[in-house]
């Protein structure tokens, strides 16, 4: 068996080295930069890892790397079915046979390994491949068998994490070959209305790549797919669901149900008067694996006290907007759920820390963003604030929380294309195209 594997995988390595670079939308994933670690790249399926590892790769012979030096290897691929961490030493035996002069220490080749969590017991191989060998290594797999604590764990501390998310809105308008290049306060009027066309269409469809330009029913299927899978693969079978009915019922109530509070013990009594019969600790062991998975993103509550913050009930969000028209009761797209969401994933982008304020008085602010540098945002989001009703009951909320937030800058965000009137001095209102377009000292 290892004769046979050994020469499938020279011939792997012979083909990926004189492969060309693929043609790709440049992604904004904050890549970490620090010596003698490993790059885990992550996220949910078809977000465009395979894609990121391949920019990177573009990116390096872009600074003058050789190609040699730069090994892809994909481990979807069914002639590699059982293959062991023993066998992967086969990849560094055949790539310096192939290419024994970088490993004479004076320069370090990189090896991506893509989908590596297929095989089992990787995490020991990468750890000794960082010890032994002069390489820099990439890794990426699906959240199946890689998630960002097991990352933590089995790497003990030689690895950083490189989230993808599904396309930003840069990202969507760069796809469509629509991205400005002038900030969105100095584009003419005509363009300018443009982006916010382009901005309702992202909102709609989402970020998938995949996804863009198809129709609504097939872009529907696609995404139900992607969840089907997710649930099936990552957490169905990984966690051995023993309530896959319950779980199910949680997954439609989630992604349906953008920025809305949830709470276990009101769920547990829903599926009870359904004689659905799961204990509270199951269900929040779904809801743990669903995030873990990448499905949905969960916001708690902002508080230095952990017993507060564990609770009250977290809003959750799910990983794109697309998926909220088909998990939907009312099977429609929600504007205002579509762009609390972007909001959210944008933040999330950025490195923020992330969790919403309930005030006192019973008001409630969106997001208390904390960036790593250490300043903090309280960011109101809400799509129309033509009605005046609502643009009090938004800005109230905001000087609300001011009060236990003071060194936070107070933000709003709409669809309007114009500044709302009467907003005090300290609330900066930006249209959410803008925001979305504006790149962060952190994102960076």
């Amino acid at each position: 068996m290892e004769g046979q594997y050994r020469e499938l995988i020279r011939q792997k390595i012979v083909d990926s080295l004189a492969a060309d670079v693929p043609s790709f939308t440049h992604r904004d994933v904050h890549l970490p930069a620090v010596a003698k670690k490993a790059v885990a790249v992550i996220g949910m399926r078809r977000t465009g890892k395979t894609t990121f590892l391949w920019q990177v790769l573009a990116g390096k012979v872009h600074e003058g790397a050789s190609r040699d030096g730069l090994l892809y290897f994909g481990f979807e691929d069914e002639r590699l079915g059982g293959l062991t961490a023993a066998d992967l030493q086969l990849i560094v035996e055949e790539y310096y046979r192939l290419h024994p002069e970088w490993r004479d220490g004076r320069r370090r080749a990189v090896f991506f390994l893509d989908e590596i969590q297929v095989v089992p017991g990787w995490e020991v191989f990468a750890r000794r491949l960082l010890d032994t060998e002069q390489v820099e290594l990439f890794l990426s797999g699906s959240s199946a068998r890689l998630l960002s604590r097991e990352v933590a764990t089995s790497m003990r501390g030689r690895a950083m994490e490189a989230l993808v998310h599904p396309f930003s809105f840069r990202e969507f308008l760069r796809h469509e070959g629509r991205e400005p290049e002038r900030p969105p306060d100095r584009l003419p009027k005509a363009a300018r209305s443009a982006i916010e066309k382009h901005l309702r269409s992202y909102l709609a469809q989402g970020g998938f790549p995949e996804a863009l330009g198809a129709s609504v029913r097939d872009r529907f299927a696609l995404l139900r797919g992607y969840v089907d899978t997710a649930l099936l693969r990552d957490v169905i079978e990984r966690h051995a669901v023993s309530h896959p009915v319950a779980l199910r019922w949680m997954v439609r109530q989630l992604l349906g149900n953008a920025g809305g509070s949830f709470s276990i013990n009101k769920f547990h009594g829903a599926l009870h008067s359904q004689n659905i019969a799961v204990g509270k600790d199951t269900l929040y062991a779904y809801l743990a694996h669903l995030e873990d998975a990448f499905l949905i993103r969960t916001v708690s509550l902002g508080s230095e006290s952990e017993r507060q913050r564990m609770v009250n009930p977290r809003k959750v969000y799910p990983i794109d907007m697309g998926l909220i028209p088909i998990y939907d009761a009312a099977g429609r797209s929600n504007l205002g759920h579509a762009l609390e969401t972007a909001v959210l994933l944008e933040l999330e982008r950025r490195g923020a820390e992330i969790s919403y304020v309930r005030t006192a008085n019973g008001f409630e602010v969106d997001f208390l963003a904390r960036y790593p540098e250490g300043h903090r945002e309280l960011i109101q989001v809400c799509a129309d604030l033509d009605e005046p009703t609502t643009r009090e009951r938004e800005v109230r909320a905001l000087v609300d929380a001011h009060r236990d937030y003071r060194d936070a800058s107070l933000h709003l965000i709409s669809l309007a294309p114009e500044v709302p009137p009467d907003l005090p001095e300290n609330i900066r209102w930006q249209s959410a195209s803008a925001w979305l377009l504006t790149q962060s000292p952190s994102a960076k």
